[in-house]
């Protein structure tokens, strides 16, 4: 018996070895501790034709990223002419190049992995490398063009620059570690056991890569393993709120340092915490313990991704049973931006009495949260007026467009659509609607959600036909020509489902024209801000020249052409996109999907 027992042990054994030489021990995760504060990483490489579908959208974006560069540094170049020099080498290095060929001349690896996550809070970054040498011709000549070289270090055989920023006492350390490129905020002169671990010279004692937890919650909610995140709020929070973080330490004592030299105030006094801190940190971080997010599906064609938030099971169970009654919060028939938001102002009022009695009954004493007592005290005080009607009948909203188009004569575009507002209480709604607008007080509600054209007054003031309609739970507007006809189908599209928060779609063609008009009101208030900065009077500084004002005027208009040139591009690809929210026993549950053409 005891021999069949060691030959199982074994076998077993041999299997889980097995298991373990096929993780890469240099791979990003590897050096991830286990117990990270956030992490966003990929568990997998993109298929060729879907990293070549997303390289050329990044193309499209990468004009205006550039002009931004360009007129920052313009802003900056009297101000601090040697990061103006290092922005303008930067995008000397991108410009006239695709993303893929700024990757391959710099060493980057577009099909390597990479962690962003954090030792305690120091964010630190980690990315693959096809050429470390080129990577750091690279950095030279940014150093170059910057004016001076980083100062250079070393740390057993490991060789690294750093950059320190001594106004929020952290520093910048950036290195080449075999074909991986590492680069860290830590404080100022950080000890050596973080420096080590950062570097990766030393291993956490477990590493995300051991502990599975990145998989295993990528196989929870149906991530895909090219992009997977997560921030957890029970170990940030604790350790930003107690300032036991090294990082958070330094920040702290550095902003102590500059405000003693203003107040005369001992920096001892002013970097004073109570020990209630953490555990109150903690009883907050209960509510919301964390934030995930990830792709759900992404290939030459389709953008979905989910967004979750863990919430603690009194509040998850508030609100994933309850059925608002919004006509169009559930689907059917969809305007081309067509948005449903659930507002259920009873049940939130209830909720929110909850956390104000909560917090009364047991006060932060953290001089970092007492504030806190302050504003739930006073949102309590403001619940009982949010039962008053019509706004506590209130169920939710909807605006549905169904065309938008700029108008040169005025600040509003053109538009047609629909305005449902969801209430427990419709004739009370039109009421009170009645009461404030007389224009309105000898209008008459069809029966069956049967539309009644507004008066001639204010069908002028909106400068088309409007109509009214009203159902068993909401008030509808209809704005535009044949807009009376959607409104008694508007009023009988479904409503919410259990926990459904929000629903939103919108069409590539309508997202096209939003930004048509947005480029033609940027340029509106480009010129009116030209005319009006046009003066006779010297600058206060007398540091800027009219010849520096036209400078930074020209860069800024080529960069909004050239952000809404690349918005633009981007858009006559895009078929829809599509968003809903829900909250379950989980949490709340945050969902996108984007269609390409």
């Amino acid at each position: 018996m005891q021999s069949r027992t060691r030959f199982i042990a074994l076998g077993l054994a041999c299997v889980a070895l097995a298991a373990c030489s096929h993780k890469d021990k240099n791979a990003p995760l590897a050096f991830v501790p286990a117990d990270t504060p956030y992490v966003a990483a990929n568990l997998d490489v993109l298929d060729d034709d879907t990293r070549q579908a997303l390289l050329a959208q990044a193309d499209l974006q990468l004009p205006s990223q550039v002009a931004q560069m360009e007129a920052f540094a313009t802003r900056e170049q009297a101000n601090d002419p040697d990061a103006a020099r290092l922005v303008r080498a930067f995008t000397a290095e991108l410009k006239g190049k695709t993303i893929e060929a700024f990757a391959q001349a710099n060493g980057f690896d577009l099909k390597g992995r990479f962690a962003l996550y954090g030792e305690g809070m120091a964010p630190v970054l980690r990315f693959e490398l096809t050429d470390p040498k080129a990577f750091e011709g690279f950095v030279g000549r940014l150093e170059t063009a910057y004016g001076k070289r980083l100062d250079t270090a070393t740390i057993g055989t490991q060789s690294y620059r750093r950059q320190l920023f001594p106004a929020s006492g952290t520093e910048l350390v950036l290195a080449v570690v075999g074909k991986q490129m590492v680069a860290a905020i830590l404080p100022v002169d950080a000890a050596t056991p973080l420096l080590r671990q950062t570097l990766g010279l030393d291993r956490p004692a477990k590493s995300l890569q051991d502990d599975g937890r990145l998989a295993a919650l990528a196989k929870d909610k149906g991530y895909a393993k090219w992009l997977v995140g997560q921030l957890d709020l029970t170990r940030a929070l604790p350790l930003v709120i107690s300032g036991s973080d090294p990082l958070v330490a330094a920040i702290e004592h550095a902003h102590a340092g500059a405000e003693s030299a203003k107040t005369g105030e001992p920096v001892a006094n002013l970097l004073k915490t109570s020990p209630s801190c953490a555990p109150e940190a903690s009883r907050i971080a209960a509510r919301v313990p964390s934030i995930s997010f990830g792709y759900t599906r992404l290939d030459a064609k389709h953008q979905d991704g989910r967004f979750d938030v863990a919430l603690a099971d009194d509040i998850a169970k508030a609100f994933s049973g309850l059925k608002v009654e919004l006509p169009g919060l559930g689907g059917g028939s969809a305007a081309p931006f067509d948005l449903s938001l659930a507002l259920p102002v009873v049940a939130l009022r209830t909720f929110w009495s909850a956390q104000a009695d909560a917090v009364a009954a047991k006060p932060f004493t953290c001089p970092m949260l007492v504030d806190l007592n302050d504003g739930f005290a006073k949102l309590g005080e403001a619940m009982p007026k949010a039962a008053l009607p019509p706004f506590g009948n209130l169920l939710g909203l909807r605006l549905a467009l169904d065309s938008l188009s700029a108008d040169k004569t005025s600040s509003l575009p053109d538009f047609s659509g629909r305005v449902v507002l969801g209430t427990s209480d419709p004739s009370g709604l039109l009421a009170t609607g009645q009461m404030m607008v007389p224009a309105l007080a000898k209008l008459k509600p069809g029966a069956g959600g049967a539309p009644v054209a507004l008066p001639k007054d204010m069908a002028t003031m909106l400068g088309q036909p409007a109509w009214l309609a009203t159902g068993d739970k909401a008030l509808a507007l209809g704005i535009g020509v044949g807009e009376d006809a959607k409104l008694a189908a508007t009023l009988h599209d479904p409503a919410g489902g259990a926990g459904q928060m929000l629903r939103m779609h919108l069409s590539g063609a309508m997202y096209l024209d939003w930004l048509k008009f947005m480029e033609m009101k940027s340029d509106s208030l480009a010129a009116a801000a030209a005319e009006m900065s046009k003066s006779d009077e010297p600058t206060i500084n007398g540091d800027t020249t009219p010849a520096d004002e036209a400078a930074q005027a020209a860069a800024d208009a080529a960069r909004s052409k050239a952000q809404f040139t690349a918005m633009e591009a981007q858009a006559q690809r895009v078929d829809s996109i599509d968003a809903e929210a829900h909250v379950d026993d989980s949490g709340l549950v945050i969902t996108s999907h984007t269609t390409l053409k």
